[in-house]
């Protein structure tokens, strides 16, 4: 039985968390937790700076309502978070454990109390895209997550029994904390990198329970093995479910990509399903850095030639499960969709008529709903691609990165995929040459009618990737009016399925140029102008060009999907799907000249 509130539940005695307090107490931010509101919310959160909290305010005035069990512990928490408490369920006792809101901390936290386990994404406000929109907007800094991230941290070090616990931080932003020196800021004992899977997390927590000093950091070994990988058997927030780790391309910025490449188990990912359904969630998405390796990990065919049938098969079971009244994408690779578009194709039919999402603009779909998977774009140049993922488009050479990227997006959207696509401003070594190949690529998916939601970051180190002592761009204050222009053409493009309305742009191109002129301009710097001004509408773009204050995508030349499959190692032919079409021909297939021809026509076969 669950109930919705909006305050601090009331505890009654038959609850099953002791009055003195839970032994462990597994917490998360709220932004982090909340998933009723809506898939997109979360990223707004990670990236609009707290003083724009109000837009989310207006749009979701009841985004702060949660569930809570009849013991008034949390109906949902992160997926990492219900990982851990199925990794701690095997050593102690159910009562030992409670999950709880950020609200409700004292309702739980006691005398008896020896950690606080806290999952956080970004306590600092420092991923990739979170840095980038608030430092453009100037006056705070602070993602809106980053500031519910402090709130939490702060109850935490101001509870008054914070000297008889200890404080483990994990979750993906773990990071944050270890190179910004933050433990004493946020009142961390030790920072867990790592999944909770590990047998040193259990020896982690028997120390803390035992009131023993604790390392402020501890790496712990990832799963080599599916079925080391732990299911929860409760509701995930937006109803998670674990379909793969590891992707495989082995880009340079990548963390998750340092992980091995492992695909669950179906029958464990459906129990995981069925949970979530049964504890009241209507939404599942299968979490993966690529949906699109699920079923070809560890088999003879190469893991980028995609297991057609496994996919739609587990697809379709997802979307079937009585209960799931909605399913959402999450992280795939581009090139699939232009090896096998016949898979793109089956996977839409089973999935879209449950996403929630809808794009009257773009979709053709009889309810104009869409999918929108988070696909890396990163660059368009293939000097920069070559340096930083050389192998982002196997089985083609990278050379073909941006016909892949047309031809695939073509398949996408001719499926009613619309995918958010990441790119990465100010790598290190970046040229302006560089900036304009991307610019280019831009232009062309424009030019042919083609849409993605460009989501422009800037080049963050991330820690332990190979990347993470290089120096790019840092800040917003340093991007030259290129990357200016090409962050700014990103969001013109990302706009026009909102803008169908005749008053729609006008809207949006006096309320750019007042933001402008009120604020930007000051924070951003001359380079930001001519940009801005783009964003606006505020003189067309070919008259900009000819002044020479922005630059012109340049025409590419974008192979076929025939002439990008010749590119395919001739090995590799055997992995293609006939029903796909257009297959080059077999290496040894050449047609010999015409009077070889009529020569050997002449010439009585052995069996004859």
């Amino acid at each position: 039985m669950t109930h919705m509130l909006t305050g601090t539940p009331q505890l009654t005695e038959a609850g099953n968390v002791p009055s003195r307090g839970a032994r462990i107490v597994l917490t998360a931010p709220l932004t982090e937790i909340i998933d009723h509101a809506g898939y997109f919310i979360q990223m707004s959160m990670a990236s609009l700076p707290m003083w724009l909290e109000g837009i989310l305010n207006k749009k979701y005035p009841k985004w702060r309502d949660v569930e809570y069990n009849d013991d008034g512990s949390a109906r949902y928490m992160p997926a990492g978070v219900r990982v851990l408490e199925a990794s701690l369920l095997r050593y102690y006792p159910a009562e030992d454990l409670a999950c709880c809101y950020p609200a409700d901390l004292e309702k739980f936290v006691g005398p008896n109390t020896r950690i606080v386990a806290v999952s956080t994404h970004n306590p600092l406000g420092v991923t990739f895209a979170a840095g980038v929109y608030t430092s453009i907007f100037g006056s705070s800094k602070q993602p809106i997550n980053s500031h519910y991230a402090m709130e939490l941290f702060n109850a935490i070090k101001d509870n008054p029994h914070r000297q008889g616990f200890k404080v483990i931080v994990g979750g993906s932003g773990g990071w944050q904390i270890t190179q910004t020196n933050s433990w004493e800021k946020l009142s961390v004992d030790c920072v867990v990198e790592g999944r909770s899977e590990s047998a040193d997390v259990k020896k982690l927590f028997d120390k803390a329970l035992a009131g023993e000093e604790l390392p402020k950091q501890l790496d712990v070994a990832h799963p080599k093995d599916r079925n080391e990988i732990l299911f929860p058997d409760k509701r995930t927030t937006f109803g998670v479910v674990e379909m793969t780790t590891g992707c495989g391309r082995r880009c340079q910025f990548c963390v998750p990509d340092l992980n091995p490449q492992i695909d669950m188990p179906k029958d464990k990912m459906m129990e995981a399903v069925r949970a979530n359904v049964r504890d009241g969630n209507k939404q599942i998405s299968l979490a993966t850095e690529d949906m699109f390796i699920w079923g070809q990990v560890h088999t003879d065919t190469p893991f980028y030639f995609p297991n057609r049938e496994a996919l739609v098969d587990l697809y379709r079971s997802v979307c079937e499960t009585p209960g799931v009244e909605q399913h959402v994408l999450s992280h795939s690779t581009i090139a699939p969709s232009v090896v096998d578009p016949v898979m793109i194709q089956q996977i839409t039919e089973v999935c879209i008529d449950k996403s929630p999402i809808h794009l009257p603009y773009l979709s053709s779909h009889p309810k104009h709903k869409a999918l929108v998977p988070l696909v890396g774009l990163e660059t368009g140049s293939v000097r920069m691609a070559k340096q930083i993922m050389p192998s982002k488009g196997v089985p083609f050479p990278i050379e073909e990165w941006p016909s892949v990227l047309v031809r695939g997006l073509e398949v996408m959207n001719k499926n009613n995929w619309f995918p958010a696509m990441t790119l990465i401003i100010g790598n290190p070594g970046e040229t302006d040459e560089d900036v304009r190949d991307t610019i280019d690529l831009i232009y062309e998916v424009e030019r042919r009618g083609l849409f993605a939601f460009f989501i422009p970051s800037i080049f963050t180190p991330l820690h332990d990737t190979r990347m993470e002592s290089k120096k790019g761009v840092a800040q917003t204050s340093e991007l030259t009016p290129l990357q200016w222009q090409l962050m700014m053409k990103c969001w013109k493009m990302n706009l026009r399925p909102g803008q169908a309305s005749w008053w729609a742009p006008t809207a949006w191109r006096v309320g750019a140029l007042a933001l402008w002129a009120w604020k930007l301009r000051k924070l951003n710097g001359p380079g930001f102008t001519w940009p801005m001004f783009m964003f606006a509408n505020a003189l067309p773009e070919a008259l900009m060009a000819r002044m020479g204050k922005i630059h012109m995508g340049r025409p590419l030349h974008i192979k076929t999907r025939k002439e990008l499959l010749a590119t395919i190692k001739p090995h590799q032919h055997q992995y293609l799907r006939p029903d796909t079409g257009d297959l080059p021909e077999p290496p040894n297939a050449k047609t010999p000249p015409r009077s070889q021809r009529s020569f050997i026509s002449l010439v009585p076969s052995p069996a004859a």
